[in-house]
């Protein structure tokens, strides 16, 4: 029997009710009801749903929460890139930044928006006809992971959007920044030690992780927040002005910086001084506010100032994160031990008697290197100044007071893992252990196999990485090509098709090319780029594991470091055993060189900086490529020109000490086209 229209309205009557009461609560701060008035009202629209399970709608505040954990995430991409920001350290970067813009705006007047810049983790959320639809992490900038599950936790995301702007349309956009607050971490961490498991960092690593759990519970019990900062249609800025896309945000029951006589979170600044008055004001302030801040953002406020100021490849050219300094405080370093990275390097770690430096308790402090230790005249049991900004790893800034029975530390001659010979190449700063199936090293060395641009298994996360080490089933790379699907179905949150997907792209990386395969064995300076190099000059992984120093050092780029690393990592005979292994799975061992020869490039070297008028780099790349040419990541005494754009750096003074000869993009045109540089 259909329901009756009367329960359908009941039903809407409750919803809009309790979205009124959760926007008063987790928005504004300013709840209009108590706690067990509220469940009283959420208990009734439970049972409501329950009897008419049909008129169950996804933007009800009952499905905030529920169903069984995924299986897994998948990859969304975004309407427009996410860009980063480039950043200002101090007061002077911050006026260089401003000179910058008006330089390139003229006489014009423009204004900026300035607003804290909160310490979390970017989101997208994505609505349709008012509702929640999609929700996407920031990933790459380009494409992230769809957290929508997720994101209906977050009590502050409106579920549904009534009157919104008539500008919008159908599909718009609210991108922001997902937190967790100080109250929320410690209670997170409170639970964490109660049940003997590592604390988090900071409250940035807790949104995180909750914010990407499988089981959607765990997120809910983070309580995090979203505020947003950015309204979009069709991936382009949906307002004419940033300031009125904020107050747009806020109508429609978003949470953003507030903006009142009593507490200004974010500002209209007519000038920089203005701007620089709103940084100090808050830098004194921000350990009033209830979530991390790490500094402020300043954007031009000019929808149409911003599309012609335009961007560089990293950042755009209307907008700054200045950056708050580092807080600095003393405590005693009760230890000293060694962790060892995925690539072997032991790095040493100070144990602190725990402080709290800008609202996070610190128990760690990393030391790099046994030089760094020298330099500083560390011992155990010293007073030391310690230093924590935004995410950065707290570092040991100086001793303060040498502690009275204090104890030198000296480096381990073998692995503390797995005792495994310890060795210190001429010219590096850090100890290696050379054992390439090191249990240490292992869980990252398969992550670091596995990542998109390497040999790209997507899937094959920490999670599951952690499973199959833990579990002994996997103790080399080359064992992910003898997992079968009844392995993978049978672990923790892997079902039968996250493990058929997770195989098939395990298959897929037989066919990676020679690069990605040598930048997959994790040789220790050899990156991407390195291995491009080396497939390209020598076309074939054994003459690489062959080679001698002179040999390698033809290559472009690999110079006595390098090679020397190449040629101790192919004589440590775990590795001989690896590449063995590897070769019997039938991976790309060749390659075959496409570099087009006989134009009018060929034999020259070119090194890009800088932004071009017209090409992005990648587009001046394929052309030289395509006549003959090569491109080169720095600039060397190898280097025959460098091609340089707008806001050239480092690698522009260094041509020129070196007199290398400088190009611009129609210099480049003309070569390509026959003519003399």
């Amino acid at each position: 029997m259909k329901p009756s229209q009367s329960v359908a309205g009941q039903l809407e009557s409750l919803r809009e009710e309790l979205r009124r009461h959760e926007h008063t609560y987790y928005v504004l701060d300013a709840p209009t009801v108590t706690d067990a008035e509220y469940d009283v009202l959420m208990r009734m629209l439970q049972a409501l749903e329950a009897e008419h399970p049909d008129l169950v709608t996804a933007d009800s505040p009952t499905q905030r929460v529920g169903g069984k954990p995924r299986e897994g995430f998948v990859k969304a991409a975004h309407s427009s890139p996410m860009l980063s920001l480039d950043n200002a350290l101090n007061e002077e970067e911050l006026r260089a930044f401003d000179r910058r813009v008006r330089d390139l705006l003229g006489e014009e007047e423009f204004q900026y928006v300035a607003e804290l810049k909160l310490d979390g983790l970017s989101m997208a959320a994505r609505y349709t006809g008012g509702a929640l639809s999609q929700a996407i992490t920031r990933g790459d900038g380009q494409t992230g992971e769809e957290v929508t599950a997720n994101a209906r936790t977050i009590r502050s995301l409106p579920l549904r959007v009534h009157q919104a702007n008539p500008q919008l349309g159908e599909a718009w956009e609210a991108r922001g920044e997902v937190v967790m607050n100080r109250r929320s971490f410690e209670g997170v961490n409170a639970e964490r030690d109660a049940q003997q498991l590592p604390r988090f960092a900071n409250p940035r690593n807790a949104a995180a992780g909750a914010l990407r759990a499988l089981d959607t519970n765990i997120t809910a019990q983070r309580k995090l927040d979203f505020f947003s900062y950015l309204l979009l249609r069709d991936g382009q800025p949906a307002l004419p002005s940033h300031w009125a896309s904020l107050n747009a945000l806020e109508a429609m029951g978003f949470k953003v910086a507030r903006s009142d006589d009593g507490n200004p979170e974010r500002k209209l600044c007519a000038g920089i001084e203005d701007l620089i008055g709103f940084c100090k004001q808050w830098e004194e302030k921000r350990d009033g506010l209830p979530y991390e801040i790490d500094g402020i953002v300043a954007k031009v406020d000019s929808i149409e100032q911003q599309v012609r100021l335009g961007r560089t490849n990293k950042a755009p050219r209307w907008a700054i994160a200045f950056k708050f300094p580092a807080r600095q405080e003393q405590t005693v370093v009760e230890n000293i031990e060694v962790q060892v990275g995925r690539t072997g390097a032991l790095t040493p770690v100070a144990r602190l008697k725990p402080v709290a430096v800008s609202g996070v308790m610190v128990a760690n402090a990393t030391l790099h290197n046994e030089d760094e230790i020298e330099r500083l005249g560390l011992q155990i049991g010293d007073t030391v100044l310690i230093e924590r900004s935004g995410d950065v790893i707290p570092k040991v800034v100086r001793v303060v007071t040498e502690g009275a029975d204090r104890k030198p530390f000296t480096m381990p001659s073998h692995c503390p893992v797995c005792g495994s010979e310890v060795l210190r190449a001429e010219g590096e700063a850090a100890r290696r252990c050379v054992n390439s199936e090191c249990p240490a090293r292992l869980k990252e060395t398969i992550l670091h196999f596995a990542a998109r641009g390497v040999m790209d298994i997507d899937g094959l996360g920490d999670v599951l990485v952690e499973q199959l080490v833990d579990r002994g089933l996997v103790r080399g790379v080359a064992d992910l090509y003898h997992l079968t699907l009844d392995t993978l179905a049978g672990l923790e949150r892997m079902g039968k098709k996250s493990a058929e997907r997770v195989l098939a792209n395990i298959e897929k990386s037989r066919q990676s090319p020679l690069p990605r395969v040598i930048n997959g064995l994790g040789i220790p300076f050899v990156g991407e780029r390195t291995a491009q190099i080396l497939a390209e000059t020598f076309g074939s992984l054994d003459v690489i594991a062959q080679a001698d120093a002179e040999t390698l050092q033809r290559a472009e780029e690999v110079g006595p470091k390098v090679s020397e690393s190449i040629q101790r990592f192919f004589a440590e005979p775990h590795n001989q055993e690896l590449i063995d292994r590897l070769r019997k799975q039938n991976l790309q061992f060749t390659y075959t060189i496409t570099r087009k020869s006989g134009g009018p490039l060929e034999g020259k070297t070119f090194v890009i900086t800088g932004t071009l008028p017209s090409l992005s780099r990648d587009e001046a790349k394929q052309k030289i490529e395509d006549a003959g040419g090569k491109v080169a990541g720095s600039v060397s005494k190898k280097t025959s020109y460098l091609l340089a754009g707008e806001e050239a750096g480092s690698k522009l003074d260094k041509a020129r000490s070196l007199e290398v000869p400088i190009l611009d993009e129609a210099a480049l045109l003309e070569m390509l086209n026959g003519g003399q540089a």
